[in-house]
């Protein structure tokens, strides 16, 4: 009998990352994005190794089950690349990387810009539209915030 796999939320910047690491998660990236939805872009952008980058995933074995990454974007936290592997997908864990994502960001605002049909998902985590839906790689987004949490009084 062999043991039962668990999930591994994990953060890290990207000089943090090991090279399978880094390796796994750009090819989940590649393989939905790129594969999956047709949609052939630079996903190489240049923004992985900024500083203020923080990549959060979750292993499953030495497998990527799902991945974003948050960026700085000086006066908002920027949440991006949300992908969940297709064996994963139904097991909440978009929902575990977003929690964990505005973990991370703490009581700073966040925007992202979200496949419009996953707009209510996030409205759900306290994102709100902030614009015109518009297509990128011929599928249609919003752009969306969050405004910084107020502390409790």
């Amino acid at each position: 009998m062999h043991p039962e796999t668990t999930d591994e939320l994990r953060v890290a910047s990207f000089r943090d990352l090991d090279t399978t690491t880094l390796y796994a998660l750009l090819k989940l990236r590649t393989d939905v994005f790129v594969v999956e939805q047709n949609c052939v872009y630079a996903d190489l952008d240049g923004r992985d190794t900024e500083p203020g980058t923080r990549h959060v995933w979750i292993s499953r074995g030495d497998q990527i089950a799902g991945y974003l990454r948050i960026l700085d974007d000086g006066d908002a936290q920027r949440i991006g690349r949300v992908v969940v592997a297709p064996a994963a997908r139904g097991a909440g864990l978009a929902q575990r990387l977003m929690t964990e994502a505005l973990t991370v960001i703490g009581n700073r605002p966040s925007v992202l810009d979200a496949q419009a049909h996953l707009a209510p998902f996030y409205a759900g985590l306290g994102y709100r539209q902030t614009g015109p839906e518009y297509l990128e790689d011929g599928i249609p987004h919003v752009p969306m915030v969050r405004a910084a949490p107020q502390p409790a009084r």
